[in-house]
Parts: C-alpha cells; sequence; structure tokens
C-alpha cells in the first residue's frame, strides 16, 4: 500500500501553540504553552514529520518566531515543514538553516509566481506550495486577503513553474470538525500530477479512511491535522 502521512499541525502565536477557526486570529485557543514538549509528544506518538506555522510570520510579511522554530525543529528526531510569511528568498535561507526539511510559500507563490518559480527550480523539494483556499480562490497575507485567482489556476501555473509539491488546505473547513470537503481536494488532484498534502476540516478517522483510499490511486501522499488530534477526535491509531 502506498504511504500515507498524517501530519500534526503546531501553530505558532506568541511564543505559544494555538489554533484558529477558519484563519480568524480573533478567535483563537491556545492548547500548549511550550511548543517544543508539544512537537516531542506528537514525535513520541508516532508523527511521521510535522507540520509548523508561524502565524505572527504570516501577518507580518516575514519569520517571526525564528528562535521557536530552531527549538522545536532541534528537538525532535523527525523531519518538520515550516510556513509564514517566507515572502523571499531571505526567509527560506533562515528556516532552512534553522532545521527546515522543507520550507512553505504561500503568499509569494500567488503574489509573485517569478519569483517562486526561481526558488522552486533552485531548492526543489526543500519548497513547497501552500495554496489556501476559500471560496474556490486562493487566499493570501495570513488568510487575511482574498485574490482573484481561481485555486486551480495557481495550481497549474505552480506546477508548471517547477512546484514539487502543494499543500492545499480548504480555510472554511480548517478548525471546524467539520469533515474535509472532498470535491475541491479531487479537482485538484485531477488537475495536477505532482504530490499533494490535504489540510482542513478532518474530523476523526472516517476522513483519514477515504483519503489513504484516495491516495491510492492519485498524487495525494498525506493530511494536516490540527484540531482533531487536540480535542481527541481522532485516535492514537491514527498514524498507522
Amino acid at each position: 500500500m502506498k504511504p500515507f502521512e498524517v501530519i500534526p499541525a503546531i501553530d505558532l502565536r506568541g511564543g505559544y501553540a494555538v489554533r484558529l477557526l477558519q484563519g480568524d486570529y480573533t478567535r483563537e485557543t491556545r492548547y500548549h504553552d511550550d511548543p517544543v514538549a508539544l512537537a516531542q509528544h506528537w514525535a513520541q506518538r508516532g508523527a511521521p514529520r510535522l507540520h509548523v506555522v508561524d502565524l505572527d510570520g504570516a501577518r507580518a510579511g516575514y519569520p517571526v518566531q525564528l528562535e521557536l522554530i530552531r527549538r522545536v525543529i532541534g528537538g525532535v528526531a523527525i523531519p518538520v515543514q515550516v510556513g509564514g510569511g517566507v515572502r523571499s528568498e531571505e526567509a527560506v535561507r533562515a528556516l532552512l538553516d534553522a532545521g527546515a526539511d522543507r520550507v512553505i510559500l504561500g503568499t509569494l507563490a500567488v503574489e509573485q509566481p517569478e519569483v517562486a518559480g526561481a526558488l522552486f527550480e533552485k531548492y526543489g523539494e526543500r519548497i513547497v506550495c501552500a495554496l489556501d483556499v476559500k471560496s474556490g480562490r486562493a487566499v493570501t497575507a495570513g488568510w487575511e486577503s482574498l485574490s482573484e485567482t481561481h485555486y486551480l489556476q495557481v495550481a497549474q501555473e505552480m506546477a508548471q513553474r517547477g512546484a514539487q509539491r502543494i499543500i492545499f488546505t480548504q480555510i472554511e473547513r480548517d478548525g471546524t470538525l467539520q469533515g474535509v470537503d472532498f470535491e475541491p481536494l479531487i479537482e485538484l488532484l485531477k488537475t495536477v500530477s505532482v504530490p499533494v498534502i490535504a489540510s482542513g476540516g478532518v474530523r476523526d478517522a472516517s476522513d483519514l479512511t477515504i483519503l489513504r483510499a484516495l491516495a491510492q490511486s492519485t498524487s495525494l501522499e498525506g493530511v494536516i491535522v490540527g484540531k482533531a488530534l487536540y480535542e481527541g477526535t481522532l485516535g492514537d491509531d491514527c498514524w498507522q
């Protein structure tokens, strides 16, 4: 069976591990005051990698919590992918130097596709394209700016420019525990052939069962899970 990764999300804000509801900074739940210990907890449970987002950086436009990110990465033996405010090669280099296995581009890919393409070409699999979507359109600037561009158009262009992996987040489902909306994900998988990681809305093991089955016939390779882990709606065997 094709491998499928269930990846815990650790969102950083003000030094804490938090979750936002649908990306809304005014609807925050603080889950842990020690993100390093939290990362170690998920690693010990069997997580294959971690997904870390600097929410302060996403708003500021540059990495804000670089030292904390460095400590999170240094505290675990599994690979860590990092995003949030990565809008320059300088930011990419800073996160790679901090030990990130992969660095995630979101806003830059939508607003400066030529720059993103050059980074894809230079860094290869170390760079991931984040496709954050609301109402069918790409969202930028920490999920606070809705573009006019349809998400499939962005996906096609990024794949053509050399993106070797896409993280697809459905913002309306993120943090809601409503379950995954599979139709937009399937449309994306029909549009591009590069590996895709799904994100947003996972509720329980039934979502994972469908995603794993979908992965066997598509380029889907994993899912990022946040609130379902923190609220305990996924069992300890979700990594298997």
